[in-house]
């Protein structure tokens, strides 16, 4: 009996322990910025955060001690950064720069995947140029794998 007992325990920490989940997350910025004078990057964090450390509890709703929360000590130091390409160029829309951002991707893709990372959600936004004089925007994805 104790032998069964010992070998259901062992089993059930092995269960919980591969149902535990780890995630990482990498995001592109593209410019949207004609001439090209954007700066486009694809950015992941190589630090882990405890993220305890920044949060704080409100009681009324209206309380709050974020103010105690200074924020250069969120930023962390330790990031992989890579250039990318801007999706305009002098001449307007560059299709061979994004070509060649998604090049860049799928190799960051694979790299994770070889790495034993499971592409679990993509998500993007825009904010684009509203026209006139405005002449910024960004395209953002995040990729979120876990393992």
């Amino acid at each position: 009996m104790k032998k069964f007992i010992l070998t259901s325990l062992l089993g059930l920490s092995i269960f919980f322990t591969a149902q535990a989940q780890e995630y990482a997350v990498v995001t592109t910025v593209e410019s949207i910025v004609p001439m090209g004078i954007g700066r486009s990057r694809m950015i992941s964090n190589k630090e882990d955060v405890n993220l305890e450390r920044f949060t704080t509890q409100r009681e009324t709703g209206t309380d709050t001690n974020q103010g105690q929360v200074s924020r250069k000590d969120l930023k962390i130091n330790n990031l992989e950064e890579t250039k990318m390409l801007n999706f305009f160029s002098a001449t307007g829309i560059n299709f061979r720069n994004i070509a060649s951002n998604d090049a860049m991707i799928a190799s960051k893709l694979t790299e994770m995947t070889e790495a034993g990372w499971e592409l679990a959600f993509v998500t993007s936004g825009v904010e684009s140029d509203a026209g006139g004089t405005d002449g910024k925007g960004l395209f953002i994805t995040r990729f979120i794998f876990k393992r």
